[in-house]
């Protein structure tokens, strides 16, 4: 079987919830030999060409690096490609590249798309771009011969918007840490081991890292505690030079995008990890921090509600003062949020393999599985 995937900027250590995903999936599906995988990367991320990670093929096609063009371009440009390669299916993952399946699909190629959220309720885009956001979607969902969803509530989202019931669901998923004993980095950044709270994302607005900053200048301003904010914007705007200023006023380090020994070192060591998104799809960053048996505090979105955390541990999102009582509360009872344990065995990465190989086969009429 071979497959073509469409939609993510590239992989590896590429920042964003789509390249993780891809990034761990892929090379799972194509382990026992059975299932050839190529991932279509974008050339203003991934500069190496046509090469080989974790057995998955790596092919970079042009994509001008602008936000409103980059994807639509790119996933075009792709399409292209997979027609002339002829795959047996062209896996496109999120609604923006989806707006090209009716492509694919007058190509004559068997499609899965995987939606992994409304990306039109981010606030970064504008009237246009979020008109075409909402046409990816429906061409995803009206075009594709196979959808998964990442969570149940996208699943509802489109039963009320589309009444089309048909979407599985497949969650993001994450690897068990192996926790480092190595502190190279906190000495690097100033940190002591639980004495830091810890996030992480791309600095965009539906992030929310504007108000954790506010909140934790309230609680915490003189304390030994610090705020690390881990990650960086695709494109420089307003918005994120702004963050940058405001986080350097306040105090706040700023490691820039981490992946690996870092990433783990920075979840391994913190006293809390907080996610104040105001949207996300089913976020990666959550069951990371889960994953290492974290403290969380998170927003009340519908996204962060599904994986289920204590009551306590959600806030009011976008609410400075409701988010600094939380804050509070765990200064004044650090160990009130301790020894958290969470079950984590739907998000294993190899089940979540299995399960879209079984999607394949379903679309294909055949019985490939993991090895």
């Amino acid at each position: 079987m071979k497959v073509i995937v469409i939609g993510t900027r590239g992989i590896p250590n590429i920042m964003g919830g789509v390249e993780s995903h891809c990034e761990h999936l892929y090379p799972l599906i194509s382990q026992n030999g059975s299932i050839d995988v190529t991932v279509i990367g974008r050339s203003c991320y991934v500069k190496k060409k046509d090469i080989q990670y974790n057995g998955v093929h790596l092919k970079t096609i042009y994509a001008p690096k602008h936000k409103s063009l980059e994807a639509f371009v790119h996933s075009l440009l792709g399409i292209l490609y997979a027609f002339i390669k002829k795959p047996d299916i062209v896996h496109i993952h999120a609604i923006g590249p989806s707006i090209i399946t009716p492509v694919a699909r007058f190509l004559g190629m068997k499609t899965v798309v995987t939606h992994h959220g409304p990306d039109y309720e981010r606030k970064k885009w504008g009237k246009l771009a979020k008109t075409i956001l909402k046409l990816g979607e429906w061409s995803g969902v009206r075009f594709a011969n196979k959808l998964i969803v990442i969570s149940e509530d996208i699943k509802e989202q489109l039963q009320l918007k589309y009444n089309f019931s048909n979407a599985v669901v497949i969650p993001n998923g994450v690897i068990k840490p192996e926790l480092s004993n190595d502190d190279k980095i906190l000495q690097e950044l100033g940190l002591i081991k639980g004495m830091y709270i810890f996030s992480l994302g791309r600095f965009v607005p539906e992030k929310g890292f504007d108000y954790l900053i506010k909140a934790y200048q309230q609680v915490f301003k003189g304390t030994p505690y610090k705020l690390v904010i881990a990650g960086d914007a695709d494109h420089a705007t307003a918005y994120s030079e702004s963050l940058k200023k405001q986080a350097k006023e306040a105090g706040v380090i700023l490691p820039g995008f981490v992946k690996g020994n870092t990433l783990n070192q920075l979840f391994a060591n913190a006293a809390l990890f907080v996610l104040p998104s105001y949207y996300e799809g089913l976020p990666i960053s959550l069951l990371e921090a889960m994953s290492y048996g974290l403290p969380i505090l998170a927003s009340n979105i519908k996204a962060n509600l599904q994986v289920q955390l204590l009551e306590d541990d959600y806030f009011t999102t976008g609410d400075v003062n409701a988010l600094a009582r939380k804050l509070l509360t765990f200064k004044n009872n650090t160990s009130a949020l301790q020894d958290r344990k969470y079950d984590m065995t739907r998000y294993n990465w190899k089940h979540i393999a299995g399960e879209t190989i079984k999607v394949y086969n379903e679309l294909l009429e055949k019985k490939v599985s993991l090895s």
